[in-house]
């Protein structure tokens, strides 16, 4: 089975998550199949980087976001939706 999910990156109390496609018998910072953004829990949320049109294909064809990873790319469709959106 394919899912999306979060693998760990940067030094010791402050993490840096990648944004992955992998395999779910892979380990969790293992290999993976592809890289589709990034998120960084310590800076604002305006800061998560995804490629929204990559995860709607992964989707698509049957990869399953983990719950964490079902979060940050709703936070990213919402940031995109208001920056998109006209202002009044």
């Amino acid at each position: 089975m394919v899912k999306i999910r979060l693998a760990r990156h940067g030094a010791k109390k402050r993490p840096y998550y990648h944004v992955v496609v992998s395999n779910s018998e892979s380990p969790r910072d293992g290999k993976f199949l592809e890289h589709v953004g990034t998120y960084d829990p310590s800076r604002p949320d305006e800061e998560i980087t995804l490629a929204l049109d990559r995860v709607d294909y992964w989707v698509s064809v049957g990869a399953k976001p983990t719950d964490r990873a079902r979060k940050v790319i709703n936070t990213a469709r919402r940031l995109q939706a208001t920056a998109q959106a006209p202002e009044a």
